[in-house]
């Protein structure tokens, strides 16, 4: 495949994901304002928490989903067609044991916990039992589809998630009505409703994957060859998993239990409006991702790298230009989309932005690890890093520091493993720290600092208003585009820019 035609397909695929996007996002903001006046504060925290502990347990499910898209693109990449099918069937029964055993520790360990452990008040326990019950049955599915969604994003065939998620949609704005019109306890409805439509979603994936892609037949495999690198893969990305998960679903959890349910809540849609805006740079590092692993097992390293220093530049600029309006006026569109707003939404929804926008940043380079296979050299850092948020999250929370501790020290992670991960890609491939710097630090230090000038003045001039929003929205769209023009892209890619202006003229 040419430089070009790979470039054509990364913009299809990230266009399919864009439309997969919207549709989504769209009608999450929507659902998101219905179920949190339908469930009431209490239990919108309630249902975020309680899933939080099965998705603690779930987090073997994460190691093997990057371990099996890894292995399924690479032989891809190889064109050895035998050897594919016997990994798709071996990465199927190896999810299959993980979710045997991830329903033993939820209905063990995890009952217990919610049952001992969590705040929840007294007559809200029965409803959270349900729920609890409702979430391992929907993680099961999605543990079971994993190989499929794993099998689609390596054949590259974006569009499927934009066909399935109108059916998602469609289902989703069914059980906004059923909740409104059914009268029962809405905590119970809602989270039945949920596990539905997963089932739906992913019987459909299932089907699909076994009528197009003859690996996805599925055969009995008995070479331990063939399982061992799969298995020391997800082992050592295991660690980097359970450190991100103790470090987001944890902490969810420790503020269950030093605070109330009110700031789970607002946890929740601090991360439902972050989301939002880094869905529109995951489908563009999605549809990327593919095209990393296919390179580097052409050992095609120099275009490997040109295109995750592309990656990183031009994800974080458009998450710039997404998240800049909100985090300066987040308050007022916080009110004109929810009735209800937690009074600790604001602070949390910003430091997760920053959060996101030095992940995003970062995303490329963990991509680049994958693709190399070489987990266990950095995992050996960053997964003890990422695990100590939670132990040093409690200390702290427990001598009385404030409940956005948990994300500042989120921020300071995601930066230290950014040092570790380019010293060994240096190592690896010869990514250059100096490069780094130069080509996509810089160049993005600019572009933030002078591009939030404008909009900041008119926030701190304006008095709070639906029209200084609108305003904000328009000089930030302004001031980044602009400044990344000149500033992020390069000569090339100006000139590319120009040119599609001027057949539009």
């Amino acid at each position: 495949m040419t430089t070009t035609e790979s470039n054509k397909r990364i913009a299809k695929n990230a266009m399919m994901m864009y439309i997969r996007m919207l549709l989504t996002m769209a009608v999450t903001l929507y659902t998101s304002r219905v179920v949190l006046n339908a469930l009431g504060v209490n239990d919108y925290g309630i249902y975020n928490v309680v899933g939080g502990v099965v998705t603690m347990f779930s987090f073997l499910k994460g190691t093997l989903t990057s371990g099996t898209q890894r292995f399924l693109t690479f032989e891809l990449g190889k064109r050895n067609f035998i050897r594919l099918q016997k990994t798709f069937s071996a990465t199927l029964i190896i999810h299959f044991f993980l979710a045997i055993l991830i329903l033993l520790l939820a209905e063990t360990i995890g009952l217990w916990f919610l049952d001992y452990k969590m705040n929840i008040p007294p007559d809200r326990m029965y409803a959270a039992q349900w729920c609890y019950q409702f979430s391992i049955a929907a993680s099961l599915l999605t543990i079971i589809q994993s190989p499929y969604n794993a099998c689609i994003i390596a054949h590259e065939r974006m569009n499927i998630y934009a066909y399935v998620s109108i059916i998602d949609v469609v289902l989703k704005l069914l059980i906004v009505y059923l909740l409104v019109m059914i009268n029962t306890d809405k905590l119970i409805l809602y989270s039945l409703l949920i596990f539905l439509v997963n089932l739906v979603i992913s019987g459909i994936y299932i089907l699909y994957c076994r009528k197009k892609y003859p690996e996805c037949a599925f055969i009995i495999v008995k070479d331990k060859a063939l399982y061992k690198p799969i298995l020391v893969f997800s082992g050592w990305n295991m660690m980097s998993m359970f450190g991100y998960l103790l470090s987001s679903q944890g902490v969810n959890i420790l503020l269950n239990i030093f605070f109330y349910p009110a700031i789970n809540a607002a946890r929740a849609i601090a991360y439902q409006i972050n989301s939002a805006l880094t869905s529109f740079v995951n489908n563009f590092q999605i549809a990327v991702t593919p095209q990393v692993v296919k390179l580097y097992a052409d050992d095609k390293k120099e275009s490997m790298k040109n295109l995750l220093y592309q990656n990183s530049k031009y994800g974080f600029s458009l998450l710039w230009l997404l998240s800049l309006p909100v985090f300066l006026d987040i308050n007022k569109i916080l009110v004109l989309w929810l009735k209800e707003v937690p009074s600790e939404t604001m602070i949390m929804a910003r430091l997760v932005i920053i959060q996101s926008l030095f992940y995003t940043f970062n995303r490329p380079f963990d991509i680049a690890i994958e693709a190399v296979g070489r987990m266990k050299e950095v995992n050996l850092f960053t997964g003890p890093m990422q695990i100590m948020v939670l132990p040093v999250s409690y200390l702290l929370l427990k001598i009385g520091l404030p409940f956005y501790t948990p994300f500042i020290l989120n921020i300071i992670v995601v930066v230290l493993c950014l040092v570790v991960e380019t010293h060994y890609l240096n190592k690896w491939i010869n990514i250059s720290r100096k490069v780094i710097l130069k080509q996509i630090v810089y160049p993005l230090f600019y572009m933030v600092i002078l591009s939030s000038i404008l909009p900041a003045l008119v926030y701190f001039h304006m008095e709070s208003s639906l029209f200084r929003l609108f305003v904000i929205v328009i000089t930030s769209s302004f001031s980044v585009m602009t400044c990344s023009y000149f500033i992020v892209l390069d000569r090339q890619a100006r000139d590319w820019v120009r040119n599609k202006i001027k057949s539009v003229l």
